[in-house]
């Protein structure tokens, strides 16, 4: 079942007030604004409503709108255009989901579940085909790999890189490269990686980082000092690692396409700085923590996408488990296409949920 976020007592009293005949008004502005993305005025929605009512009569309707919190007008003499509350109403009470096509069931099914690819290149995926589907950003929170380990294994790259190449018992592998001291020989490569295997096989990451650093620290373990330099980096990789806390981001470049001023460029330069922070996976998860289904969040309703007048719809997937451990969305204007866009979203978390079970 989809739910819907973001604050609702306006929306619901509003919508109480409105006749079939300010419903069927209002539905047409919005349609209009999420096709065109600019003001519609009543000579306009006359001739889209073909049923005889003057605009004298529709420009009366859409004052009362007006007064409701339901419409604002840009300009003085401008046609109206739906509030944030407006689209709030509409989602909640007036929006037609529509359903997906079997291509474009399909088209998620084939990129997130093709054979040989990682969970992070699943994600990489996921997050590209909903920004292609929605002409929007996609986004996708990724999971924190923190479960037990069934090998790790060092490979040098070149002077003074090495690649880790570790291996869960779920059989997700995870690449990281690290910094190795330049002429590492390759035995200590391998004595890193036997050393590591011992202790980290069958245990989280987590559970053993404590007791390795200890050992090292002591001397206990039996290992040279350029070993145990490769072993201390490859952990401060993975102390410092924020897969749990990753966000990726793609399609960035949809959003600028429905800029119209210099004002909103700035606006979406602001989203697009949000994005790389830590604040922003938190305030991702914290929508999504303890959510059931599909949740929207319409412009200033979420402050994280309200400073550049956007809107998203994300919606957690799960492990076998039933634990929510990531989300999957899309971000754009406050005038995507929510009937499409709602159960796209639904499906890819229903996909990936899915291929991590």
């Amino acid at each position: 079942m989809t739910t819907r976020g973001g604050k609702e007592p306006a929306a619901s009293s509003a919508i109480q007030a409105l006749n079939e005949r300010s419903r069927d008004i209002f539905r047409q502005i919005v349609d209009a604004y999420v096709e065109t993305g600019a003001p519609i005025g009543s000579r306009t929605i006359a001739r889209r409503l073909g049923v005889g009512l003057s605009p004298a009569t529709i420009r009366n309707v859409m004052s009362d709108l007006e007064d409701l919190g339901l419409l604002y007008a840009p300009h003085t003499s401008a046609g109206r255009l739906p509030t944030d509350i407006g689209m709030r109403l509409f989602v909640n009470g007036l929006l037609e989901r529509g359903n997906l096509t079997k291509d474009e069931r399909e088209n998620i099914e084939s990129q997130c579940v093709a054979s040989g690819r990682s969970l992070p290149e699943t994600l990489e995926e996921a997050t590209n085909v909903l920004s292609g589907l929605s002409r929007c950003a996609g986004l996708v929170v990724a999971p924190k790999m923190d479960e037990p380990l069934k090998h790790i294994e060092f490979v040098l790259l070149g002077p003074g890189r090495a690649l880790v190449v570790l291996v869960f018992a779920s059989g997700t592998v995870e690449n990281r490269i690290i910094d190795v001291p330049v002429g590492l020989p390759a035995s200590s490569l391998i004595e890193a990686s036997n050393y590591l295997s011992s202790r980290l096989a069958g245990r989280t990451i987590a559970a053993a980082v404590t007791e390795i650093h200890d050992e090292l620290a002591e001397h206990r373990a039996q290992l040279d000092s350029l070993t145990s330099s490769v072993v201390e980096q490859g952990l401060a990789t993975w102390a410092n690692d924020e897969r749990g806390g990753a966000l990726i981001v793609r399609g960035q470049a949809q959003l600028l396409e429905d800029i119209h001023a210099i004002e909103e460029l700035e606006q979406i330069r602001q989203l697009f700085s949000a994005l790389e922070t830590k604040e922003a996976l938190k305030s991702l998860l914290d929508l999504t923590g303890s959510a059931q289904g599909v949740q929207i969040y319409i412009g200033a309703e979420n402050e994280l996408f309200g400073l550049a007048g956007c809107s998203v719809v994300i919606a957690p997937y799960a492990n076998s488990q039933q634990q929510i451990v990531g989300a999957v969305g899309v971000v754009g204007p406050t005038r995507i296409d929510y009937a499409r866009i709602i159960p796209m979203v639904d499906y890819t978390a229903k996909v990936i949920g899915r291929i991590i079970g």
